[in-house]
């Protein structure tokens, strides 16, 4: 490959190295020179350019990048066309990412020309997730090169192993003093950890914490077709004669091991029972914070087995106690960069609960509120704005007269808001990458709170929904992926999509809010009148 300066008759085939302006001309880095660009060169003056250009036994940085990631692409990976020597390869179902880790390193020590990156192995991922990259760090490379990095690749660098567990028993111990509250939070805060593998809890169990009632329950979940069992146990297991791997051996089960290298986690235990896992389970699963629990737990449920020395191995990097599960809120300078998503804004209600007029026609310093919606919407980073109205849709979009906002009459608005959502979706511009909705009814969202949210989307990295939350609960408005579209249209009644977001909380990047905007809808006449006042 030949790299330097060049006459404008000797660069023609050569690619741009760097991106030139020179008045009103600019040409970008990685243009391929041809005649008209050397007539757009000659009339700016410019004599002489910096190119690569390829020679014989080389390919472009795109082959090569192609060539190696469709090599290394194994079972549920999808790779993406390259582009500027990137080939980017995507989860193309839920799962755990497998990595052979060997076949990464050999790739990375073909060339320096030539990089492969990977998240890391056993990571559950979500589809469309975003899992590895391979660049090219020069504009070409000798194709001995790119075939030795082909070849040392080997079979399946990278898979996305299927969750295959589905059905899930728990048994619960129970000693004096543990509240059945605690319980009751443990199993909610499980089922959330199974959804995004789309298992479920088939039946659950309390106990006193004893041996031979514990075995018992084991054995009666494991009866009713549990393909895992999870033992969350009144007291942490203290040693291998304890309660709950006495009961596990008491049924000819057996103990793979106990404690692991990862805090919190310390005090898991993993056993099997008729060739089904059992799993006693830390303290700290009990919450929803990831810690050690969590890589046992998924790999599991996909299939994959986990023995001793997979538990030793997790020390490096196995200290959690201040783990950071989402990015910080990121400066973003402008919108140029963002992805491009659109809002919309339901107005279609018949606000029964208002007694008799339409909220989103009521007034708060001087503006209806579905225009305030409207208003801070517009005033976001999104694309485009699109108002759904059905009750009363002549005065809502005479409300909004002069805005540039899109309708979408919803026919069916009596049915409930599942109705005005698939309305919106469905007008959403097929370029759009998601859609934040938002309620018409809210007046305290703000065009910052909508930036956040978009700053906080990020499908590269599994953030395919984005979600204000402040101190646990929730609010809105909520950023969606165009790849849940096809769910959110599955909606029926008079209920959103909380559901889907529990069943893909993987996905789900939750942006810290403070104050009660992303909470207060004014569903009553006495609502209305305190934010008048506040």
């Amino acid at each position: 490959m030949k790299f330097g300066p060049a006459s404008l008759a000797d660069a023609i085939g050569g690619v741009t190295v760097h991106t030139l302006r020179r008045g009103s001309l600019v040409l970008k880095k990685g243009t391929t020179i041809g005649p008209s660009e050397v007539d757009a060169l000659t009339s700016a003056g410019v004599k002489e350019i910096v190119v690569v250009r390829l020679e014989e036994g080389d390919v472009s940085e795109d082959v090569a990048a192609a060539s190696i990631a469709q090599a290394v692409a194994g079972d549920g990976v999808n790779v993406e066309r390259a582009f500027t020597g990137r080939a980017n390869l995507f989860a193309a179902r839920p799962g755990v990412l497998v990595v052979d880790r060997a076949a990464v390193d050999r790739i990375n020590g073909v060339d320096e020309a030539i990089t492969f990156a990977t998240l890391p192995a056993f990571k559950p991922v979500v589809e469309g997730e975003m899992i590895a990259t391979v660049k090219l760090i020069p504009f070409g490379v000798e194709a001995r090169l790119r075939d030795a990095a082909v070849a040392v690749a080997g079979t399946d660098t990278l898979r996305i192993a299927p969750y295959m567990i589905k059905k899930i028993g728990v048994v619960s111990t129970l000693l004096p003093g543990l509240s059945p509250k605690v319980i009751d939070k443990t199993l909610r805060v499980t089922a959330e950890r199974l959804a995004p593998a789309d298992a479920a809890i088939i039946a659950e169990r309390r106990v006193p914490h004893e041996e031979r009632a514990l075995a018992a329950a084991i054995k009666e979940l494991l009866g009713l077709g549990a393909e895992l069992v999870i033992v969350f146990g009144a007291s942490a297991i203290a040693d291998r004669r304890d309660v709950i791997p006495a009961a596990i051996e008491g049924i000819g089960g057996a103990i793979e091991h106990f404690g692991m290298p990862v805090d919190p986690g310390n005090l898991l235990l993993i056993g099997s029972a008729a060739g089904v896992p059992v799993l006693g389970a830390p303290g700290c699963a009990r919450s929803p914070v990831e810690n050690g629990f969590d890589w046992v737990l998924m790999r599991l449920l996909a299939g994959i087995e986990v023995t001793r020395a997979d538990l030793t191995g997790m020390g490096v990097g196995g200290l959690l106690m201040e783990i950071v599960t989402r990015p910080q809120p990121r400066a973003v300078p402008d919108t140029e960069g963002n992805r491009n998503v659109a809002a919309i804004v339901l107005a279609a209600g018949r606000s029964t609960r208002m007694g008799g007029p339409n909220k989103l026609l009521a007034e708060l310093d001087g503006k209806k509120l579905v225009r305030i919606a409207a208003e801070q919407a517009l005033a976001s980073k999104v694309s485009e704005v699109i108002v759904v109205t059905g009750h009363q849709a002549e005065l809502v979009e005479q409300a909004l007269t002069g805005l540039k906002v899109k309708f979408a009459r919803n026919p069916d608005f009596a049915g409930g808001l599942a109705s005005s959502v698939k309305a919106g979706i469905s007008a959403v511009s097929d370029n759009a990458d998601g859609a934040i909705v938002c309620l018409g009814d809210m007046p305290l969202i703000d065009a910052q709170l909508i930036d956040r949210l978009i700053d906080n989307f990020a499908p590269d990295r599994g953030h395919l929904i984005a979600v204000p939350v402040n101190e646990g609960r929730r609010g809105n408005p909520v950023l969606w992926s165009r790849r849940f579209f096809k769910e959110l249209m599955t909606l029926d009644g008079d209920i959103g999509a909380r559901h889907l977001i529990a069943k893909h909380a993987e996905a789900v990047a939750e942006v810290p809010v403070e104050g009660d905007g992303a909470f207060l809808d004014i569903d009553t006449p006495q609502g209305l009148e305190a934010a008048r006042r506040g």
